[in-house]
C-alpha cells in the first residue's frame, strides 16, 4: 500500500472533520430536494410519463391543438414586443436620470416614478387601464373619444411593457451611470461631435446592459399570468393563462402541467443565454487608473428632445394611471356613480382584513426564512469547496429562473396527495415564495463576501471561537447590509406575487393579490383599486423600513450594499 492511498483511508470524513458544515449540505439538501428537484421531476413525470411508460403523448396530443399553438406563439410574440418597446423606453429613462444637466428634481422624479410598478402587484396596470381604457374609460371620455378596441395583444403588451420597463431601466441606469466620462472627452478630443460621440461610444458600452435587459424583459412577459388573463382573454392566448385554464377549467391537472413545459423550453433558453452573457462581464467599463473625473457630454439635441416628449408623457401617463386607481377606489361605481365614498376600503379592512393579515404572515414568514437561508447557501457558496458545490448552486436558482405558472404546476402535482400533503397549507405558500425569490438574497452574500478577508474569520477562529460561533459574531454582522438587501427583495415579491399563488391557494390562506385578480374578473372594479391601494401602501411602508434599515447598516459598516431597484443613478 502506499503512502498516498494510506493516508487518504486514515482521512476521516466530513462528518467527524466539519460536522457543522456536514449538518448544513445534508440540511440544504434535502430542503432543495423536497422542494426544488422533486416538484421538477413530477413535473416532467406528469408531462413524459404515462402507465409507467415514457412517452411524447402528451406533449403530441397539446401541440396537436391548434388553440395551444396559437398561445405558444402569442406567449412568444408579446415576450417579443415587450422586450422590445420596455428595453427602448428604459434606456430613455436611464439617459433622463444619468446623462442631462437636467435638475435634480427633475430627474428623481422619474426614477421615482419608475419604482411605482416595481413595489405593484404585475397587473396592477392591468386595473388602471381598463379604468382609463376600457369601456367608460376615463381617458376615453376626457378626450372624447368612442369604444377603443383595447383588449387583446394591443392592451396586454402596452400594460406588461409599462409594468416590465422599469426593471431594464434599472440595468441600464446602473451600466450607464457606471461609464467613464473621460471616454467622452477621448471622443470630442478627435473631433466627434455629439451625435457621433453618442452613437459610437455610449451606444457600444451599452450593449451589454441592452441585450441584458431584452433578456429580463422577455422573461418577464413570457411567465406573466394576470395581465394576459385580465386584458388578452380568448382574443390573445398565453401559455400561462391556457396552463391556468386547463387546470381550473377542465381539472386537467396533467394537460396544465404539459403547457407549463412548453413554456419551460423558451424560459430556460432565456435563462441560460442571461447567465452566459453576465458571465462574460462585459460590464466593466471603468479601469483602475486614477485620474479627474470630468461630466457626462451633453447628449445630442434631437435626443434630448425625443426624451423630453417621450419621458414626459409616459412618466405622466404612469402617473395618470395611479391617479386613476387612487380614484376608482373612491367611486361608488365606476363609469355609473361616481360620487366620492369610502365603503370600498371599508369592505377591504371588514371582508378583506383576513386578505390582509395573512399575505403579511406569509409575506413575512417568507422574508425571514428565505433570508435565513440564502445567507447559509451565499456563505457556503462563496466561502467553501465541497463535492457537488456547482450541482447545489445550479439546484438552489432553478425556481428562479422557471415562470412562477411553472413552479405553480409542479408544487401541485408535487404536494397534493399522501405523504407529501402540503396543498392548501401555509408551508406551500412559504415554500414557493422562498425557493424561487431568495435568489437576490443569495447573489448579495455572496458578493457581499467576496469584499470581505477570510482572515477575519481566520483570526477568530485562530482565537479559540469555534465555526458557527465566528459565523455569527463576524461574519453575519460584516453581510447584514447584503441580508437585508436581499430581506427586501424577497419580502415585496412575497407581498404581490400572482403567477405561482393562484395555484396554491385555499379557503385557509387568502392573499390580496388574489383578490385583488377575483374582484377585476367578476368587474368590480372600484373594490380591486381599492385592494390595490391598500397593498401598495403596506409595500411602500415596509421598503421604506427596510431601505432605511439598508442605509445605516451600510453607513455603520462602510459597505454602499443597495438593491438593483435602488441604483437609478439619479
Amino acid at each position: 500500500m502506499t503512502a498516498a492511498s494510506a493516508s487518504r483511508i486514515r482521512r476521516p470524513s466530513l462528518a467527524l472533520r466539519d460536522p457543522a458544515l456536514f449538518f448544513a449540505l445534508v440540511t440544504l439538501w434535502l430542503s432543495l430536494g423536497l422542494f426544488i428537484i422533486l416538484p421538477f421531476l413530477r413535473l416532467l413525470q406528469a408531462t413524459f410519463i404515462k402507465d409507467g411508460a415514457l412517452t411524447l403523448a402528451n406533449l403530441v396530443k397539446v401541440w396537436g391543438k391548434a388553440y395551444n399553438r396559437r398561445a405558444f406563439s402569442g406567449s412568444i410574440i408579446l415576450a417579443t414586443g415587450v422586450s422590445l418597446a420596455g428595453t427602448l423606453l428604459a434606456y430613455l429613462f436611464a439617459l433622463a436620470v444619468t446623462r442631462t444637466h437636467w435638475p435634480r428634481w427633475v430627474r428623481w422624479l422619474l426614477s421615482s416614478i419608475t419604482i411605482l410598478p416595481l413595489i405593484s402587484p404585475p397587473f396592477t396596470s392591468s386595473i388602471s387601464l381598463t379604468l382609463a381604457l376600457g369601456p367608460n374609460g376615463m381617458l376615453l371620455k376626457a378626450l372624447g373619444l368612442g369604444e377603443l378596441n383595447f383588449y387583446g395583444f394591443w392592451g396586454t403588451w402596452l400594460s406588461e411593457t409599462l409594468t416590465y420597463f422599469p426593471v431594464a431601466f434599472m440595468v441600464l441606469a446602473a451600466i450607464l451611470s457606471a461609464m467613464d466620462p473621460n471616454l467622452d472627452d477621448a471622443a470630442f478630443s478627435l473631433g466627434a461631435s455629439r451625435r457621433r460621440m453618442f452613437w459610437t461610444v455610449t451606444v457600444p458600452l451599452s450593449m451589454p446592459g441592452i441585450a441584458n435587459s431584452l433578456l429580463l424583459l422577455f422573461g418577464s412577459s413570457l411567465a406573466d399570468f394576470a395581465t394576459p388573463l385580465i386584458l388578452g382573454g380568448h382574443k390573445f392566448p398565453v401559455l400561462p393563462t391556457q396552463a391556468y385554464l386547463q387546470i381550473t377549467g377542465m381539472y386537467d391537472l396533467r394537460g396544465g402541467a404539459t403547457l407549463s413545459v412548453l413554456l419551460l423550453l423558451p424560459a430556460l433558453l432565456v435563462y441560460g443565454i442571461q447567465r452566459w452573457m453576465i458571465g462574460r462581464k462585459s460590464y466593466v467599463t471603468v479601469t483602475g487608473k486614477s485620474g479627474a473625473r470630468s461630466n457626462f457630454a451633453t447628449l445630442p439635441r434631437g435626443l434630448e428632445i425625443a426624451m423630453v416628449i417621450v419621458c414626459g408623457l409616459v412618466a405622466l401617463f404612469i402617473a395618470y394611471l395611479y391617479f386613476i386607481i387612487l380614484w376608482g377606489s373612491a367611486v361608488r361605481v365606476w363609469g355609473v356613480d361616481n360620487s366620492f365614498t369610502m365603503e370600498h376600503y371599508a369592505y377591504v379592512f371588514t371582508h378583506g382584513r383576513k386578505a390582509i393579515t395573512d399575505t403579511l404572515k406569509i409575506g413575512i414568514t417568507s422574508t425571514v426564512l428565505g433570508s435565513l437561508l440564502a445567507v447559509v447557501l451565499g456563505y457556503l457558496f462563496q466561502r467553501f469547496r465541497f463535492a457537488g458545490r456547482k450541482t447545489m448552486e445550479f439546484v438552489s436558482m432553478l425556481n428562479y429562473a422557471l415562470p412562477g405558472t411553472v413552479v405553480g404546476i409542479a408544487y401541485i402535482i408535487a404536494f397534493n396527495e399522501k405523504p407529501l400533503l402540503l396543498t392548501g397549507t401555509i408551508t406551500i405558500l412559504v415554500a414557493a415564495y422562498i425557493f424561487r425569490y431568495y435568489a437576490t438574497g443569495i447573489r448579495s452574500v455572496m458578493a457581499s463576501l467576496q469584499q470581505i478577508d477570510p482572515s477575519l474569520e481566520e483570526a477568530s477562529m485562530s482565537l479559540g471561537a469555534g465555526r458557527v460561533r465566528t459565523f455569527m459574531e463576524v461574519t453575519v454582522p460584516l453581510i447584514i447590509p447584503a441580508v437585508l438587501a436581499g430581506m427586501r427583495y424577497l419580502f415585496i415579491h412575497s407581498m404581490t406575487a400572482i403567477s405561482a399563488t393562484i395555484f396554491l391557494v385555499s379557503v385557509r390562506w387568502t392573499l390580496l393579490t388574489t383578490r385583488i385578480l377575483e374582484s377585476m374578473t367578476e368587474l368590480q372594479f372600484s373594490q380591486a383599486s381599492a385592494f390595490s391601494i391598500v397593498l401598495i401602501i403596506l409595500v411602500f411602508i415596509a421598503d421604506i423600513v427596510m431601505g432605511w434599515a439598508l442605509r445605516r447598516s451600510s453607513l455603520r459598516f462602510g459597505t454602499t450594499q443597495e438593491t438593483s431597484y435602488d441604483n437609478t443613478g439619479a
